[in-house]
């Protein structure tokens, strides 16, 4: 049966759609048949007179269900729609055959084989497409070979579609919906029962629930957010659909089952955008970012397109990185019929005749500088290369673009930048400096020069939650450095939305920082991560868990506990979770004799020299492993 389902799903789309049309001939007969031995009450035999009945159905039908798309349709995905489209077509049949048959006054026949033809033919058809999606979709060969037994959260639009699609593959048995509409709590959906959130614990004993998907698109971050955690005690593997905006297809299949989001894992609302500051300062603007390939700058490439910008500069020393996010802003500016120019730079921040090549020729009116080395070990590895890139590098952007006004420059910075225990940190708290004394020195019409600083970016290249998904697809261990480290944690496109608002509120020299909300320990979202793939934690308590948490120690330089100001009294700005620190800074003409002998210093690949200089000039810098 498995060779004959194949070779059928192996025929060219014409053979096909003449087999079905063929198909449908026969029925179309068939139901003449059947409508003339029911009216006389005797297997029937047609007269000559009656032939032309007999084909007159095919006739006429075969048009029309060509006219309505029936041909076009998928069998193995036949919905409801399918359905309705037939019926649409059968009614215009019956009332075109009817008109016909009665135009020509044919004695043979009767009024009620009128209405009889059309009702057993629209049985017929709406059989054989049934019975041809569970065969082509190899319903029937998977019975009993469930991969998993689901419940879905969720009995709206996306949850009926998302039962399709299980029905289709019979990868999970669905055992039902669980909503928290009383209207809908009690009633069933395609046969399947709907209950009650506060039941889900139950079911999951009780029905031997294996797999729960979120199919609540349109929910709030709250609510979500109460929703998995009050999930996470259970044995069951959580997983979400995507969003609103990726549903637009209106067709919902298995491979759009996915692993919660970060949002869902960082366990608080996202910070929400203002949309007067994103647009006030992108808007038929030039905008150069750096760093374009990297996590932070292709999330700010892609926000800030949706601005409508005249133009964008995409920088990046990474050729693959480039072209990637290259041809991806292509792809939405055609999709959008924008005609946003869209201009690749293979540069490196370290070049400043190239820097001031690009700023001299395209001019651009904002500069959001994410280039920079972040990995805490590959920096403290390689400190010449950390410091030319993230302490030089940010000064030969910031001059290139001060030579030709551009109007907002904003680095984009890191709370390891606070008191650092390691070179990457000091490394960015002296671009910090860099920036704080340029704009010391500032006209009323010069650049204005501002930086943002946030914490850990959960999704981004080298962030915990890749790390652990990663390993708990071999089976673990998940390994932490330390059982009381935490971290303040924030999404990729929070970070780039408060780059794009803090440019809007700068009027030099400020420090910006993010509102975070309580710090998370690392350990705490390993165990979230754990949990919610419906899996168990192996330790003491549970000697027979499935996944191992190890502690490996701090890497060098690495802190138990960040911060995001140096200082106190932060100040409110115009947005309620973006604050304005007041830090303390050296003076240009200081600050320009360390940077030069920094610089001396990461040629020579003098790295005493490089951690004396940095510990002389950066408040709170103490370089020694593993120190808070």
């Amino acid at each position: 049966m498995s060779q004959v389902l194949q070779q059928v799903l192996d025929w060219s789309r014409p053979v096909k759609r003449n087999f079905v049309i063929a198909v449908d001939v026969v029925l179309a007969l068939v139901a003449t048949w059947i409508a003339y031995s029911l009216r006389y009450e005797t297997f029937h035999w047609p007269s000559d007179d009656q032939r032309w009945v007999y084909l007159l159905g095919p006739a006429l039908a075969i048009p029309i269900f060509a006219r309505f798309g029936l041909y076009r349709a998928i069998f193995r995905y036949t919905g409801m729609d399918v359905l309705f489209a037939t019926g649409q077509a059968i009614a215009l049949y019956a009332l075109l055959r009817i008109v016909l048959l009665y135009w020509q006054k044919w004695p043979v026949f009767p009024l009620t084989l009128g209405v009889l033809q059309p009702i057993i033919f629209f049985m017929l058809i709406g059989s054989s497409r049934v019975l041809a999606r569970y065969w082509l979709a190899g319903i029937g060969l998977r019975k009993g070979l469930h991969s998993g037994r689901m419940l879905i959260f969720g009995a709206g639009a996306a949850g009926v579609q998302t039962s399709s699609a299980l029905a289709i593959t019979g990868q999970f048995k669905l055992l039902g919906f669980v909503d928290e509409d009383p209207a809908k709590i009690g009633q069933t959906i395609n046969g399947v029962p709907v209950f009650a959130a506060l039941k889900v614990p139950v079911l999951v004993r009780d029905l031997g629930i294996t797999d729960i998907l979120l199919a609540i698109p349109s929910a709030t971050r709250d609510r979500r957010n109460k929703i998995i955690q009050s999930l996470r005690a259970l044995p069951v593997h959580t997983r979400t659909l995507p969003g609103l905006a990726d549903l637009t297809s209106g067709r919902v299949t298995v491979r759009d089952f996915r692993e919660l989001d970060v949002e869902d894992l960082l366990g608080r609302a996202a910070v929400t955008p203002q949309a007067d500051l994103l647009a006030c300062s992108l808007f038929n603007q030039t905008i150069l970012v750096t760093g374009a390939g990297g996590s932070i700058g292709s999330e700010l490439c892609r926000q800030i397109l949706r601005e409508h910008p005249r133009r964008m500069l995409l920088l990046d020393h990474n050729e693959f990185g480039l072209y990637t996010m290259h041809r991806e802003l292509l792809a939405w500016c055609q999709a959008q019929g924008s005609d946003i120019e869209l201009v690749p730079l293979l540069a490196s921040v370290v070049n400043r005749q190239r820097l001031d090549w690009i700023c001299a020729t395209y001019r651009p009116d904002t500069v959001y500088h994410a280039a920079a080395y972040k990995h805490v070990p590959m920096v403290e590895c390689n400190p010449s290369e950390g410091i030319c890139n993230n302490v030089l590098g940010t000064l030969n952007m910031a001059q290139a673009a001060q030579a030709v006004r551009v109007a907002s420059f904003v680095l984009v910075s890191t709370d390891k930048a606070v008191r650092p225990t390691n070179l990457m940190g000091a490394s960015k708290r002296m671009a910090e400096m860099v920036l704080q004394a340029m704009a010391s020195q500032a006209g009323p019409h010069d650049t204005r020069f501002s930086m943002v600083r946030f914490g850990n970016v959960l999704g981004s290249s080298g962030s915990v939650v890749p790390m652990f998904r990663e390993q708990l697809a071999q089976g673990g261990p998940l390994t932490i450095t330390h059982p009381e480290v935490t971290r303040y944690f924030m999404t990729i496109p929070e970070a780039a939305q408060l780059v794009l608002q803090a440019a809007a509120m700068a009027t030099g020299g400020e420090v910006f920082v993010l509102d975070m909300g309580e710090p998370v320990r690392i350990l705490d979202l390993a165990r979230r991560l754990v949990d919610l793939s419906g899996l168990r934690v192996r330790d003491a308590l549970q000697p027979d868990g499935d996944i191992e948490l190890s502690f490996i120690g701090l890497r060098p330089g690495e802190k138990l506990y960040e911060e995001l100001l140096i200082g106190d009294n932060p100040t409110a700005t115009v947005h309620p979770r973006i604050m304005k620190a007041h830090e303390e800074f050296m003076t240009w003409t200081e600050l320009m004799s360390q940077l030069q002998q920094l610089q001396r210093a990461a040629v020579a690949e003098d790295v005493v020299s490089i951690r004396r200089i940095l510990r002389a000039c950066v408040h709170g810098f103490h370089d020694e492993p593993g120190a808070n």
